[in-house]
C-alpha cells in the first residue's frame, strides 16, 4: 500500500509510516485487498485527509469503521458516494441538521463538501472487507489513526471534535482539553437515537457558535 496522502498531512505523520506497526499494517491491507473485494476503493483510503489539509482542520468527527457495502465507502466517515442510499445513521445526522439549523435534507450523501471546509471526517479504521463489518479491526489502524488525534491536538489550536457514542469518546483521553473544544452526544445510529441520545444535541450550530467566538468561518452543514 503506497502511502499517497495529502503533502501537509505527510509532513507531520511521516513517523509514522516509518514505524513497525504501520509496515505489518500496510503489508496486511496490500494482501486483503488483493485476495478479497475492500472498501473504500484504495485510491479513496486517505480520502479524509486528502480533501482537509492539516491546517485547515477546524472540525473533528471520528467515525469508527468503513460502511462494508458494495459503493457505499468513500474514505470519510459517514459520508456515502453520490446516488446512494443514505444508511441510517446519515439520516439521523441529516435529520438533526434539519431541525438544527433549518436546512433542507441534502439530496447526496457525499460528505466531501464538509470535509473541503475543514471538517476531518476520520474512521478509527480506514479500511473494511466486503460484508464484514470490523474486518481489519486490531490490524493497526487504530494506532495510526490515534496518532492523527494526538497530532491535531499538539500541534494545531481550537479544533471542535464531535465524538459521537461510547466509541468515539474515549478518543477525548487523547485530546488536550485546555486547546480544544469537545462535544460530545450518543451516536447517530438509530438504536441509540431512539433511546433520545441523539436528537437534539444541536452540535452543528454549537460548533458554528465555538468557530464563531474563535473567529473563524462557520460549516456550512
Amino acid at each position: 500500500m503506497e502511502v499517497n496522502i495529502e503533502p501537509s498531512w505527510k509532513q507531520h505523520l511521516h513517523q509514522e509510516f516509518e514505524q513497525p506497526y504501520f509496515k505489518s499494517l500496510a503489508q496486511f491491507v496490500r494482501q486483503e485487498y488483493q485476495n478479497h473485494t475492500c472498501y473504500p476503493k484504495g485510491k479513496d483510503i486517505f480520502a479524509a485527509f486528502d480533501h482537509c489539509p492539516f491546517q485547515e482542520t477546524k472540525v473533528v468527527i471520528i467515525g469508527q469503521d468503513p460502511y462494508h457495502g458494495p459503493d457505499q465507502a468513500n474514505g470519510l466517515c459517514f459520508s456515502v458516494k453520490d446516488g446512494i442510499p443514505h444508511p441510517p445513521s446519515l439520516v439521523n445526522i441529516f435529520k438533526e441538521i434539519k431541525t438544527d439549523m433549518q436546512r433542507p435534507y441534502p439530496e447526496s450523501g457525499n460528505l466531501e463538501r464538509w470535509a473541503d471546509q475543514g471538517v476531518l471526517l476520520l474512521n478509527a479504521t480506514l479500511t473494511v472487507r466486503a460484508h464484514q463489518a470490523g474486518s481489519h479491526q486490531n490490524k493497526g489502524w487504530e494506532q495510526f489513526t490515534d496518532a492523527v488525534i494526538k497530532t491535531i491536538s499538539v500541534q494545531l489550536e481550537g479544533v471542535v471534535f464531535l465524538l459521537w457514542g461510547g466509541f468515539a469518546k474515549k478518543k477525548a483521553a487523547l485530546i488536550d482539553k485546555t486547546k480544544h473544544h469537545i462535544l460530545t452526544s450518543g451516536h447517530p445510529s438509530p438504536l441509540s437515537a431512539n433511546r433520545g441520545l441523539w436528537f437534539g444535541n444541536n452540535h452543528f450550530s454549537k460548533t458554528n457558535a465555538l468557530l464563531g467566538q474563535m473567529g473563524r468561518t462557520a460549516i456550512n452543514w
